[in-house]
């Protein structure tokens, strides 16, 4: 397929976003019962809000720029009984109006205690809002998977692999930015956020690296024969489809070479996943803000690289007929 870098932006940015919620949520949890110190309501959990609805932001208006009547957007909401992607365009909105109210909870001082225990845990009512937007968050990433992984005919997506991995990469870019955050807002929670990015992207680094392994093996369920319809058991074919480029030759195909797929796929297997890991171990051990900044804005690069591989590692059976060139 052709990437489309407006929706390389919205799917890594949204999962940037979602993920730095998760990790932002998490920290307030742990903190109402007691497992961490509690954090300023708005110089980290207000100000990690944020940032996570402006990712969610930037995000959504990027997909803009995948549309050719941008006017009409409000019509891929229509089939959610049957699309997955009308579900992704009702549950982001609906994600970030839950964001904004948790965010705006922490800003403006409206946060009401709604119970306390006895041995001193405190439950929020931005902690309701917060559990909303958590499952949110995870509709979000199935939705935005399944957009892909239901195309059956494009086999390098139809795998549970690709839905894990969309969760997988958004929440470890997202703990990986709320370690960079903590090392200035809520240094307490660095070793929390640290950890637990380098665990999931140790994760992701393995179920990225299976996906790989798998479509290498894959064998191809299409043929000539089935792409034109015809059973002879030798075609060849003389001229490209339509005597020449059109829309099936332009938006199916990459038309990068073997050896620059190659370079794309080792340059994100390096910066989404060991490069980022060591940066997050040496910025936990030294708190340095710098240094875990530098961590996630390398894991970024690669996620845009690694996005971009999704989309031209995948092959339209079209492309039997229209051929590569």
């Amino acid at each position: 397929m052709h990437p489309a870098f407006s929706v390389i932006f919205l799917t890594t940015l949204i999962g940037v976003g979602q993920g730095l919620f998760l990790a932002i949520f998490t920290g307030h949890s742990y903190a109402a019962v007691q497992l961490v110190s509690a954090q300023d309501s708005v110089a980290f959990y207000g100000v990690g809000g944020l940032i996570a609805l402006l990712f969610l932001i930037g995000g959504l208006t990027a997909s803009f720029f995948h549309l050719g009547r941008p006017e009409r957007a409000w019509r891929a909401a229509a089939m959610w009984r049957t699309s997955w992607l009308s579900r992704e365009v009702i549950v982001l909105p609906s994600l970030m109006l839950l964001i904004l109210i948790y965010t705006a909870m922490q800003f403006l001082d409206l946060d009401t205690v709604l119970y306390t225990s006895e041995k001193g845990n405190v439950l929020h009512l931005s902690l309701i809002i917060g559990t909303l937007a958590a499952i949110a968050t995870f509709v979000l990433y199935i939705c935005t998977a399944m957009i892909y992984a239901t195309i059956k005919f494009i086999q390098e997506w139809a795998c549970a692999l690709t839905v894990v991995n969309y969760l997988l990469l958004g929440t470890a870019s997202g703990f990986t930015l709320a370690a960079a955050l903590s090392s200035a807002n809520a240094p307490e929670l660095i070793g929390l956020y640290g950890k637990w990015a380098i665990i999931i992207t140790a994760a992701a680094f393995f179920t990225r690296g299976g996906s790989l392994i798998r479509n290498a093996r894959i064998k191809p369920i299409s043929t000539m024969q089935t792409a034109i319809g015809v059973r002879h058991t030798k075609i060849q074919q003389k001229s490209m489809g339509m005597q020449g480029g059109s829309m099936n030759t332009r938006d199916f195909f990459h038309h990068k070479t073997a050896a620059f797929l190659k370079i794309i796929k080792w340059s994100f297997m390096i910066l989404v996943f060991p490069l980022p890991i060591i940066l997050l171990w040496t910025g936990v051990n030294s708190g340095s803000t710098s240094v875990l900044l530098g961590a996630f804005i390398i894991q970024y690069i690669g996620l845009i690289a690694e996005r971009w591989f999704f989309f031209a590692q995948a092959n339209h059976p079209q492309n039997l007929y229209y051929q590569t060139t």
